[in-house]
């Protein structure tokens, strides 16, 4: 399994999008990796637009990036949510300037978006935040995936396929 000490975080907050968790989530526990979920709070059940929990391993305070491989972020309202923890922000900050795969899917953009590190690079997100995305810096491209060195982006739960691969095969190339 080519994921087999990979550690990776998996942000939660109440209504994230069900499936844009936990498929890529499933995805990488598949190939080997451990992916651990991180809230507001430890062990506090966090539901998704459509109802399906998750429970936070740890909280945001809890963990040292450093430890970890990649960050997924899941679309839904949570982004809206997670982007106002400094905690979050400085997370995704951190996995960017060591060049450590982050994922993003759907509304996740906004996270992206609050720690200010899209400037100059190629995302997708839903089409609903294009705006948002390229007056951050971005350029937007309409594709189910877009991978920019460590940067793997997303439309929305039909390209959960080929975001989960781009996402496993970034994380697989990362030393």
């Amino acid at each position: 399994m080519r994921l087999t000490g990979k550690k990776i975080i998996a942000l939660v907050d109440h209504e994230f999008e069900d499936l844009e968790l936990w498929y890529p989530v499933l995805r990488l526990q598949e190939e080997g990796a451990a992916v651990h979920l991180v809230g507001p709070k430890a062990n506090e059940t966090y539901k998704g637009k459509y109802g399906v929990p998750a429970v936070a391993e740890y909280a945001f305070g809890d963990i040292t990036p450093s430890d970890f491989d990649g960050i997924l972020v899941p679309g839904g309202w949570a982004p809206d949510k997670l982007r106002r923890y400094t905690e979050v922000l400085e997370m995704v900050k951190y996995m960017d300037e060591q060049k450590k795969p982050i994922g993003q899917i759907c509304h996740a953009g906004w996270v992206l978006i609050s720690a200010k590190i899209l400037q100059g690079r190629k995302v997708t997100s839903t089409p609903g935040i294009k705006d948002d995305m390229e007056n951050a810096g971005a350029t937007w491209i309409n594709e189910p995936v877009v991978v920019d060195g460590h940067l793997v982006s997303s439309r929305r739960p039909p390209d959960l396929p080929p975001y989960a691969k781009a996402f496993a095969d970034a994380l697989a190339a990362f030393q």
